[in-house]
């Protein structure tokens, strides 16, 4: 359905595209955006994404930049004006962004030809994944009332599909929505209480890539562990890991040289690997959208593809108890709350639109707190409008001279055992005296003879005779404060909306365990719960395998009708 929403952006007009993962939406709009004048806006809530989509774009000889939380006000304001003075053909932002004064300044001096929001099933209470900063774009879009909105997502409910139109205040309803059976992945839902077994003999008899996703940090290491003694070439992904790890990692999985990656969801966004032949979950999803999405990851090449859920039924209690934790009462938001302003150290009346660095493990550890409660209250705390918490983003050590040359020089005659120092940054790094520059500690060690740590204190002491701007690497969540901060007992929580979520979040596992126990052909199931009721049964998954034996073994699927206790 490329073309057809492509030539309805052309057309100027409000497009809603559902397709489905790996379905080429990025094409949806880069196509056209190409093809007008002027800029066009993504907004997008992840920035792994941003950085990646800019960069391939860059590689084709394409002007894109992104903006994000852990830019400084300087390389933030250089990214902007380079949008005004029409040197960017794609601008990436963040929803949070669109309510910045400095970014609407701007922006009115932008012609911004398309708006496209990715994600767009963010912007509905319904969706699984409500982000409250995409309900304020409509009221940027008023700033632009000829300019079309792109709206893409993978997963929608006909109620969300409804929702996304009325909140972006589309002037027509136009939607385009693919089929979202995927007709080459056989769906198999296995109980099984010795997982590990299970996942052994899934591999052995599978072969090509995998992907197998555990709920938590510890099961993937666990789980990666045991298939690595089995002499499978494994590696764990996780958010906790440093950006190297995870940068290698993925390098070495889509290159090949790993056969199995056993991750969190952290990871696959973004990641584009086609020949992936089977994704199995170990343990039950929170959602059909989470599933549905993460289990697309396979067959993307259009060759035949496993889907696999392992499940026993203990797990059922256990993620209902876990949604539970999930949804604190409003004496547990405002303890964790105030703790969190006591960790930041932010006085009330300030911190607004500001970011600190916040590592919820390292503050949950502190404050003896669960981390998955705090991770919770983090997004409550987002949907109330009080703070936003952003994923992991790694930014090198920078440094910018802050006198001139002149200065400089005087500096160095009074304070000898710094002048190597700065020397070394002026010739190892170009640009250094006009804007902030890259810098890695490590190198400047070895061309010194200099211990890392000696070299770190040294260019902070530079910043404290503000000589220079140093700001080391970062490597943790930002945490935003989208007002200013309020004492704890003006925090204003809307009870009904946290229960009206809640009871959403029930409903949704409640149809994960309605599919994992039920006995109709798996694809139906799942076109169904997305409102797509006239799907034929696929013939391939579990159920449908198993009510016609004689297909069984006539296949290139190979994963068995089995059901063990």
């Amino acid at each position: 359905m490329q073309g057809e929403i492509i030539a309805s952006v052309l057309a100027s007009k409000d497009t809603l595209a559902l397709l489905p993962t790996g379905g080429g939406k990025s094409i949806c709009y880069q196509v056209p955006a190409l093809a007008m004048e002027g800029i066009c806006l993504v907004i997008t809530p992840l920035v792994a994404l941003m950085k990646d989509q800019a960069g391939r774009l860059r590689q084709q000889q394409i002007s894109s930049t992104f903006i994000h939380a852990a830019m400084t006000w300087k390389e933030t304001t250089a990214a902007l004006k380079e949008a005004v003075n029409g040197r960017v053909k794609f601008l990436y932002v963040s929803p949070e962004r669109l309510q910045s004064g400095q970014f609407r300044d701007y922006a009115q001096h932008m012609d911004i030809s398309l708006m496209t929001v990715d994600e767009a099933h963010c912007i509905s209470e319904w969706g699984y994944d409500f982000r409250p900063a995409y309900l304020k774009i409509a009221s940027f879009r008023e700033c632009f009332p000829d300019t079309p909105v792109l709206a893409l997502t993978a997963t929608a409910t006909a109620r969300v599909i409804q929702d996304i139109q009325e909140k972006l205040q589309f002037r027509a309803e136009n939607v385009f929505r693919h089929d979202f059976s995927r007709k080459n992945i056989a769906y198999s839902v296995l109980q099984e209480e010795n997982k590990p077994y299970r996942l052994l003999t899934l591999l052995e008899r599978i072969p090509g890539s995998s992907l197998i996703y555990c709920r938590s940090r510890k099961q993937t290491l666990e789980t990666a562990e045991t298939l690595r003694k089995s002499g499978i070439a494994v590696a764990y992904y996780h958010a906790g890991l440093s950006p190297g790890q995870r940068s290698i990692i993925q390098d070495e999985w889509t290159a090949g040289q790993l056969r199995v990656m056993v991750c969190t969801s952290a990871f696959g966004l973004g990641i584009d690997k086609p020949d992936v032949r089977c994704v199995i979950h170990y343990d039950i999803p929170d959602s059909l959208e989470a599933y549905f999405q993460q289990s697309g990851r396979a067959g993307r090449d259009g060759g035949p593809a496993e889907a696999v859920l392992l499940f026993h039924p203990g797990e059922f209690t256990t993620i209902r108890k876990n949604m539970e934790r999930r949804y604190p009462s409003p004496e547990g938001i405002r303890k964790v709350y105030q703790a969190v302003v006591n960790y930041l150290q932010v006085p009330a009346g300030s911190g607004e639109m500001q970011y600190y660095d916040f590592d919820p493990l390292h503050f949950s550890t502190i404050f003896g707190m669960n981390v998955l409660m705090v991770q919770q209250v983090m997004k409550m705390l987002e949907q109330e409008g009080v703070c936003t918490l952003s994923e992991r983003i790694y930014l090198p050590s920078r440094v910018r001279f802050s006198v001139d040359r002149a200065t400089l020089e005087q500096f160095e005659k009074d304070h000898p055992f710094l002048e190597w120092l700065t020397q070394v940054l002026l010739r190892t790094y170009p640009g250094v005296f006009d804007d902030h520059t890259p810098v890695q500690e490590k190198q400047i060690s070895r061309k010194l003879g200099i211990k890392e740590e000696e070299i770190i204190r040294q260019l902070h002491q530079l910043d404290q005779f503000h000589i220079i701007h140093y700001l080391p690497c970062r490597n943790t969540p930002q945490l935003c404060f989208l007002r200013e901060r309020v004492p704890v007992g003006q925090l204003n929580l809307d009870i009904r909306r946290m229960q009206q979520q809640k009871e959403n979040s029930a409903l949704r596992i409640q149809a994960v365990i309605n599919y994992a126990t039920g006995n109709v052909c798996r694809n139906q199931q799942l076109m169904a719960y997305f409102d797509q009721n006239d799907c034929p049964a696929c013939g391939i998954c579990d159920i449908c395998r198993g009510k016609n034996p004689s297909r069984q073994n006539n296949l290139l699927w190979v994963t068995g009708n089995e059901h063990h206790g």
